[in-house]
């Protein structure tokens, strides 16, 4: 079959699928903005399902199915293809639908960064065909920077997760909006199992423990193979793997690459300190995680701290990892920071403060403090209560922030206080917004 042939087989199957039913998610795409649209996170979020909604909602507009070009490029059958190729899914169409001006065709271009050059090819297409342009990829920096070089300020950008409990809790059918006692006593119930197993769409789907198990960790090595190994050109996947679960076990805590290095090296693996940094860092740009560095009115100290690690899907670490002893507390920390990053207004970034006390997450808005953030699963014990509190005060008489909040597995308080009032609060009701 011929890459023409590939393509028009690609776009007819699509529309005959059309339209799919999935459930709704928090992001709503817009259908006419005349930009090109694009959806970027971690592989297996959804991205292609809000993509999918978008096109639902043309139908109902009025848009053909035969107006549609859907083509998936997370297939063995592009792997050879290159920047000079492009044009065949523009022949392709036409081919397929002459009587159909290419101005009105809904392109949708699925994990489109895995061939070299393709931001020209959507350029080209945008300047002289088509407005209505949608792209969706696991790469930040394919999507987020280039993109926005070569186009120059054409994209609207999308962020795209894993489920929040709001969405997790409309998957499984718990309602969300009830204040009855037994329906509260499900809510606080699937909390905790939204912590435990994540929020994989596809996953929280699944019915079967083995079957949740051998996705998730599907998912993993696609991420350690396809995109950072095959795309990176990295070396030696076992040190890739190494290095991503030691991040993922110490997530929560300053991580330290040197430590990393050192440990290996003993082992007797050969490895240098920048081969560390690098898988790091890749490892960021596909969305599997994400690096919180300590907050510091310097730049310099700021940047020269160790950083902290959190994953983008609590399932997925558990997946990889065996059981450890501080799992409740490590797993309830990083969904609350996850629900931070996807609520986080634009020019709005997460740190963390370490002085004599700690405090988990400090929301910046350019320089100004606008939110502390201290987690805690149980403070039912006075010293536990007491690290907490006078962590979060240290870290507000640092910042000159007044907005306190401490997230909690069920307590509930105000805790008046000379910088501001600290508002302990249940998790289930801190994630819903109630």
């Amino acid at each position: 079959m011929t890459l023409k042939e590939t393509i028009k087989s690609l776009i007819a199957i699509k529309q005959q699928e059309i339209p799919v039913a999935y459930n709704p998610r928090d992001v709503e795409l817009p259908i006419n903005t005349k930009k090109i649209i694009t959806v970027v996170g971690v592989r297996r979020c959804g991205k292609s399902t809000l993509m999918e909604l978008s096109i639902e909602r043309l139908l109902k507009a009025g848009i053909s199915p035969r107006q549609i070009a859907w083509i998936g490029f997370d297939d063995e059958r592009f792997d050879a293809m290159q920047a000079a190729d492009f044009n065949s899914i523009l022949e392709a169409y036409m081919e397929m639908f002459p009587d159909i001006p290419i101005k009105d065709v809904y392109f949708f271009f699925d994990e489109i960064q895995r061939i070299k050059g393709w931001e020209l090819f959507v350029l080209r297409l945008f300047k002289n065909y088509s407005k209505h342009i949608f792209i969706s990829g696991s790469n930040a920096d394919m999507l987020s920077e280039e993109l926005n070089t070569a186009l120059r300020g054409w994209p609207l950008e999308y962020k795209e997760y894993p489920l929040s409990f709001k969405e997790y809790c409309q998957f499984t059918g718990v309602p969300t909006d009830s204040y009855l006692e037994k329906d509260l006593a499900l809510i606080r119930s699937s909390f905790e199992s939204f912590v435990r197993e994540g929020g994989y769409p596809e996953v929280v789907l699944e019915p079967s423990r083995v079957m949740k198990d051998k996705l998730l960790q599907g998912y993993f090595n696609a991420m350690i193979f396809r995109d950072l190994v095959d795309r990176y050109k990295l070396s030696n996947p076992e040190r890739v793997k190494y290095v991503i679960k030691r991040l993922m076990a110490g997530m929560t805590k300053p991580a330290s690459i040197n430590a990393i290095y050192n440990d290996m090296r003993s082992q007797g693996r050969k490895v240098s300190k920048d081969d560390l940094y690098d898988i790091a860092d890749k490892t960021c740009s596909i969305f599997l995680l994400y690096k919180v560095t300590k907050f510091d009115q310097s730049f310099k100290k700021e940047t020269s701290a160790l950083p902290k690690y959190y994953c983008v899907d609590n399932g997925l670490r558990q997946s990889v990892l065996l059981p450890g002893k501080d799992d409740d507390g490590i797993l309830f920390e990083n969904v609350v920071f996850l629900h931070l990053l996807r609520s986080l207004p634009d020019g709005h970034k997460i740190c963390y403060y370490r002085g004599d006390k700690e405090c988990d997450f400090v929301v910046q808005n350019d320089t100004t403090v606008v939110e502390l953030i201290q987690v805690c699963w149980d403070m039912k014990e006075k010293e536990t209560r007491d690290r907490e509190i006078n962590g979060i005060r240290e870290a507000a008489s640092f910042t000159g922030c007044k907005k306190m909040t401490i997230v909690t597995r069920e307590e509930e308080e105000i805790v008046p206080d000379t910088f501001g009032t600290v508002n302990i609060v249940p998790a289930w009701k801190w994630f819903l917004g109630r």
